[in-house]
């Protein structure tokens, strides 16, 4: 026996078997191990942060291109990875076609399949590239990096992009980790997220032996040493003293109105009337009229009509605002183009808007959404899909219009200029700025309602902290029902109020920072890191490492 086992050749490590047993995967367990890797990785991201889960995950896809013999493989590889993915991180979308499901619950099993089944293409033209181009060593995880970044950035912008949980946000939590936003922009670090995961076990998984512990040890530097100085910069940056806009003091209101009452119109006065008490009352709960406050932040379309065409909702206005106070609020208008008296039809443009009130519930600033939610606020070929009974989720007839492009500034009186962002607009990294005047403050009305109690409004939230440490300025957050609350140009988050949650916050205003390198040069650095993955590739190729 002894002289058996002298001459047997070793087993092969253990992460090297379990590379093996995963390249030769064939059918369903091929596509369940794709699709359970995928899934699994959406526990990296808010509100469960379990970021280490993807120095498990993303081997897996690794090796599952080890395994496919061709590109077609690769793609399917890609695409059942991305499937598992995208379904995890966006199954929460189900919940809005549930908020008026006599219309709309027929289309759940699609909303939930489909959209997860269409963003998986990217992924899985990105698998199929990387084959192209495999080589053995770490070569081929420089290779995968390149091919995933690419796609993920168009993922982002192609058909109106939806970079929603892109890969670079596990390299946003904690706090120190979300500084280095401030210099490769959630593209950027996407591209160090799609190597420094994979990159450990892919290499201990390519010994045929043993491994000597100076080999563990430099695997693990792979992911260690741009974890470590992602952090070390980010502790140093955090080290900045916060400074505040004198004479600024903010209130917003978080009505947390429930989204099946939200448009019926026996619910519209008690709506506009919640607004109304909770900006009179303070967060302890005692009417103090709005002394002391300047601003007043109410979140999107936050009454459920249209306020300038309501004079008596104007009026009421007028009668609570004090001198110097003014009013915030998302609303929808119909085109301002429109010669007085003019009369409303189907075919009058509406806007999903930010309104600026005065004391006198004039307005004197708005902002008119530009990037609008596909089905959500316009539905794409709307008149074949209308012919066949699709309608979109959001209430009125037909679609809402596009503000004018480049996004403007409003100019608010105490305010330093400012940013808004409806919704979603939020979600877009280096496009919320778009032009050449840098805001003193971003205020995002939102309306996460239509989601619930899930993953999604965390998410949500989340992401628009991401932007405040790219563009280095203040976010204020309006929820209709959370998550509203300040956020300082370093991703902290100064006061909030949770899901479902009833009330109010009080808040001064943090001043904004010189414009970091991201809102400088924006993915000119991806650019630059997928140029040194790229030699890093080739250089490890030729040596077949």
């Amino acid at each position: 026996m002894d002289a058996v086992s002298a001459i047997a050749p070793e087993k092969p490590p253990l992460i090297a078997r379990m590379r093996e047993k995963i390249m030769a995967l064939q059918g369903w367990r091929r596509a369940l191990v794709a699709i359970a890797a995928g899934g699994l990785s959406a526990l990296a991201f808010a509100p469960m942060f379990v970021t280490p889960i993807l120095f498990l995950t993303l081997p897996v896809f690794v090796w599952l291109i080890d395994g496919s013999t061709n590109w077609r493989r690769a793609f399917t590889a890609g695409w059942l990875f991305g499937f598992g993915y995208f379904f995890c991180n966006l199954f929460w979308i189900g919940e809005a076609f549930l908020v008026e499901a006599d219309k709309f619950a027929w289309l759940l099993p699609f909303a939930i399949t489909l959209l997860p089944a269409g963003l998986a293409i990217f992924w899985g033209a990105g698998a199929a590239a990387a084959r192209l181009f495999w080589r053995g060593g770490l070569s081929r995880v420089f290779v995968f990096a390149i091919a995933l970044s690419i796609v993920e950035w168009l993922r982002g912008h192609i058909l109106t992009g939806f970079p929603w949980d892109l890969p670079g946000y596990a390299l946003t939590y904690p706090l120190p980790l979300m500084q280095s936003a401030a210099l490769f922009g959630a593209y950027g670090l996407t591209a160090i997220a799609l190597f420094v995961f994979p990159a450990p076990l892919v290499a201990l998984g390519d010994l045929r032996e043993r491994p000597e512990l100076r080999t563990i040890s430099a695997a693990l530097l792979l992911a260690v040493a741009p974890i470590g100085l992602l952090w070390a910069f980010g502790a140093w940056r955090l080290q900045t003293p916060q400074e505040f806009v004198p004479n600024v003091k903010l209130r917003i209101v978080q009505p947390s109105v429930p989204q099946r009452e939200k448009w019926m119109a026996q619910y519209q006065r008690r709506i506009f009337d919640d607004h109304v008490a909770l900006s009179l009352t303070n967060p302890s709960g005692k009417m103090d009229s709005l002394q002391g406050i300047t601003h007043v932040i109410w979140p999107e379309a936050a009454m459920p009509f249209f306020p300038l065409e309501a004079p008596v909702a104007l009026d009421i206005l007028a009668n609570i605002l004090p001198p110097g106070t003014t009013l915030i609020t998302g609303a929808l208008r119909h085109d301002p183009t429109l010669p007085p008296g003019s009369p409303i039809t189907p075919e009058t443009r509406t806007l999903n808007s930010i309104l600026v009130l005065n004391e006198k519930a004039q307005p004197i600033a708005t902002y008119d959404k530009t990037h609008l939610v596909p089905f959500g606020e316009y539905l794409p070929y709307e008149k074949t899909l209308s012919s066949v009974g699709i309608e979109k989720l959001t209430q009125g007839r037909g679609s809402f219009a596009t503000g004018p492009e480049p996004r403007p500034l409003m100019h608010i009186p105490g305010l330093p200029p400012v940013l808004g962002l409806v919704c979603y607009e939020a979600l877009f990294p280096g496009n919320v700025v778009q032009g050449k005047e840098h805001p003193g403050v971003m205020i995002n009305v939102t309306n996460d309602g239509w989601f619930g109690e899930t993953t999604g409004p965390y998410q949500h939230f989340h992401q628009a902290r991401v932007r405040a440490v790219e563009e280095g300025a203040p976010l204020v957050r309006a929820a209709n029902n959370g998550i509203s609350g300040v956020v300082d140009p370093f991703g902290r988050v100064l006061v909030s109020l949770g899901l479902d949650v009833r009330g109010q916050i009080d808040s001064t205003l943090p001043k904004a920072v010189s414009p970091p390198l991201y809102a400088r040069i924006g993915d000119w650095l991806l650019a630059a890191i997928l140029a040194v993955f790229a030699v890093s590739a080739a250089a490890l190729g030729k040596n077949g490492r």
